[in-house]
């Protein structure tokens, strides 16, 4: 990988991202919760849920950046402050998306964890933004790069001095129309291969499906993630936002332990 200083592997060790409790990268996580906040009643009852399935870490959108300009955004600071009840009442650490620089500042007193969407990956003024700090920071592939352009991005962040950053395959776009994107599964051994960083994978937008969500989960861990990032609505019907690809609690439930029994016996054999 030309060029490359801080993300390649070489004779680094493994980066551990302490995140509450976990150390992702040693510890396998679940990233769970609603595309985005629409209300109160829906996060904190999708919370409940996703934690007694077994989830770690609580994911909701604040902002949304949406295709269309009609599409729901995000209801912003008070989505921030629901999430904060919400973590208050389960202890789950949380997960939200930033969009704006001039927004990582005040947003990392309502989060644990930002995370870089896929439009913005080359938001390199974002990168910068959020190197500043030392929160830990999910950075998801963009639709069309390659394993270099992103790691060029992660390498960004570190290089203002924040470690913490955690790769997310989440598919990339092809000629293929039946999933909303395809997974890369080879992403996962490639990148444990090259880079010393935590890789995990997002298989709700890779399939845009919730039938294939269980499938690509288990063919993740099987491929060595080291966690998931899974979008579940207590009522996915209803979702303002990417309802095709949402769980509902009891898929949800149903997969958790098919997810842990796998990666138990993966650790047995590996």
């Amino acid at each position: 990988m030309n060029g490359l200083k801080l993300t390649i592997r070489n004779n680094k060790e493994k980066t551990i991202v302490q995140v509450g409790p976990y150390a992702i990268g040693k510890d396998f996580v679940i990233i769970a919760g609603p595309c985005s906040v629409e209300n109160e009643k829906q996060t904190l009852e999708t919370a409940r849920i996703v934690q007694a399935a077994g989830a770690n870490l609580l994911r909701g959108g604040a902002f949304k950046p949406r295709t269309s300009p009609y599409s729901f955004q995000g209801l912003g600071l008070k989505a921030l402050k629901i999430l904060q009840k919400a973590k208050k009442e389960t202890g789950l650490p949380i997960v939200s998306e930033v969009l704006d620089p001039r927004d990582v500042g005040w947003m990392g007193d309502y989060v644990d964890v930002f995370q870089i969407g896929a439009r913005n990956m080359q938001n390199f003024s974002l990168l910068k933004e959020v190197g500043k700090t030392k929160h830990p920071v999910i950075l998801k592939r963009g639709m069309h790069s390659t394993l270099q352009e992103w790691l060029w991005c992660a390498e960004y962040i570190l290089n203002e001095g924040n470690p913490n950053v955690i790769l997310c395959e989440r598919g990339i776009r092809t000629f293929e129309r039946y999933c909303r994107n395809t997974l890369d599964i080879t992403a996962v051994p490639a990148i444990k291969e090259i880079s010393h960083l935590p890789v995990i994978v997002d298989p709700s937008h890779a399939s845009g499906r919730a039938s294939l969500i269980s499938s690509l989960s288990l063919a993740a861990v099987a491929a060595g993630a080291d966690g998931l990032l899974i979008e579940v609505h207590y009522h996915p019907e209803e979702a303002l936002c990417d309802r095709e690809q949402a769980l509902s609690p009891q898929q949800f439930s149903e997969l958790t332990p098919k997810i842990k029994l796998l990666r138990n016996f993966m650790e047995g054999i590996l």
